[in-house]
């Protein structure tokens, strides 16, 4: 019996050093990050997204005459219009800006400066001749100090809101991170990220059309040239890499056909316009981690970026598109793209991205229009060395992605660049059909990523881009009956 009170004794004891180990490690030993913290470094603080504002909104539902009889209900108080010894000298048209009350119950409350009237309903102050507080319906706050947030800068896509209070607990956080000699220098704060910062977007990009086509493309309605020529054409010019030119050349030398390198482009943009619908709408069977990146493309010279967003099971590009900016527009259109089949996202959901900070800010605003079904963070693997756990760990499906952009470049350089924006939307179009549907893959065992069974019965490549037209115009027929239910 004595022995059995000492293991328990021994036992309680040894529970009590675990707990104090525990406790001692929790404070003292920094463990590994399953999911990047920026709290070591503050530099890395401007790639992270403040989370969503405090919204006040000051519009109200009811107006004095509801005031009125509430009171007299409640209290069985009823409220007069003012008693007045004098002319009222109120201007008529001045109502309450809070409940809207008439002039009648609307008197001066500092006296002969008459600067500020009082309402005798709701008992708001207020300036009959200034901008006063009620003319703003929403005003947005800092979630960790409360204050209002100043507009700061208005931006091509949205208006940068900042909280300036110095007595902030998030910009003192921050603050204690920074370098003291920084502290010393002249703007030396600058060099980073401290206060809370929310964006206002303007534009809503989830009402923009995702299923925009090429403008100018011409008709199918072949004239000096057949269906097999134009299948030919996007062989030649898609499969093979070949510029318009070469293909021209490709096509007079080996089958002697004499096309225009012009009449080549026109049959890539109306097969493009065909085939677009089709690789949009598809159900690729998505899973439960997403991998995305940017690359730059030359249009007239000038920097333009595609955005690609893969499926890590299955390699397929499930969300791609051209832009001639960096903003987050193009990213959230992206994301659309790639959730459009979707309802809600899958269990355990990563999507796996950059530094860049379009990211977040794209999962902040698809948290902000769908709530918990599409609230999801982004994983960033920062950086080319893997210099924390997260960089350790989802370093391949970077590496998924950054594949991906070099196969596309290898395509994209022989055209030297596009002329305009609606060339590398068709020419980016006609590739990711191509890459889904029609490239032998070599972790697929030299398999399609996805399999159709209509174009298994094609024999050769140019049939299975005329197949893949048809399926594209009977996709356009569905979207048009309203059978894509689940497309943004």
């Amino acid at each position: 019996m004595d022995i059995i009170l000492y293991l328990l004794q021994f036992i309680q004891y040894q529970h009590k050093q675990i707990c104090w180990l525990i406790n001692f490690i929790c404070r003292y030993i920094p463990l590994k990050q399953l999911a990047f913290d920026d709290s070591h470094s503050p530099k890395y603080q401007k790639f992270k997204i403040d989370q969503l504002p405090k919204i006040i909104s000051y519009k109200q539902d009811w107006d004095w005459k509801d005031l009125i009889s509430y009171y007299e209900q409640r209290y069985h108080k009823t409220i007069k219009p003012v008693f007045r010894r004098v002319e009222c000298d109120i201007p008529e048209h001045c109502t309450c800006p809070a409940c809207d009350a008439p002039v009648d119950y609307l008197m001066w409350n500092d006296g002969k400066k008459k600067s500020q009237v009082l309402c005798k309903v709701c008992q708001t102050l207020f300036s009959p001749t200034k901008d006063n507080r009620f003319s703003k319906t929403t005003v947005l706050k800092c979630p960790h100090c409360n204050h209002n947030l100043v507009h700061k800068k208005d931006r091509k896509h949205f208006i940068i809101h900042k909280c300036v209070n110095p007595k902030c607990p998030y910009y003192l956080h921050n603050l204690k991170k920074v370098d003291k000699k920084h502290l010393d220098e002249d703007y030396g704060k600058n060099k980073y990220k401290l206060h809370y910062i929310y964006r206002e977007f303007t534009i809503d990009f989830f009402k923009m059309d995702l299923n925009s086509l090429p403008k100018n493309a011409s008709s199918l309605k072949f004239t000096k040239f057949d269906s097999n020529t134009m299948s030919l054409c996007l062989t030649l010019h898609v499969n093979l890499g070949l510029s318009l030119r070469k293909t021209k050349q490709a096509l007079k030398d080996l089958y002697g056909i004499d096309i225009s390198h012009q009449s080549i482009a026109n049959y890539c943009k109306s097969a493009a316009m065909c085939i677009k619908p089709f690789v949009d709408n598809y159900d690729y069977g998505t899973k439960a981690v997403f991998t995305a990146d940017e690359t730059y493309i030359k249009i007239r010279g000038i920097k333009a970026y595609i955005w690609f967003i893969m499926d890590a099971a299955s390699r397929s590009i499930i969300g791609y598109q051209v832009s001639d900016n960096r903003g987050v527009g193009s990213c959230i259109l992206a994301m659309r793209m790639a959730f459009r089949n979707l309802k809600e996202l899958p269990k355990n959901f990563k999507f796996i991205a950059d530094g860049y900070s379009a990211y977040p800010l794209a999962a902040q605003q698809f948290f902000h229009e769908f709530g918990d079904k599409f609230k999801f963070d982004i994983t960033q693997v920062i950086g080319l060395t893997n210099d924390d756990e997260v960089s350790k760990q989802f370093r391949p499906y970077k590496q998924m992605i950054e594949r991906l952009n070099r196969t596309y470049k290898a395509s994209y350089r022989p055209t030297n660049g596009f002329d305009s924006i609606d060339g590398a939307n068709y020419d980016l179009a006609l590739w990711v059909a191509y890459y889904n549907f029609l490239r032998p893959h070599k972790h697929a065992g030299y398999k399609v990523l996805n399999d159709v069974e209509l174009l298994k019965g094609a024999g050769n490549m140019p049939g299975k881009w005329q197949l893949l037209i048809f399926l594209g115009q009977q996709t356009i027929l569905n979207l048009q009956n309203g059978e894509a239910a689940n497309c943004s």
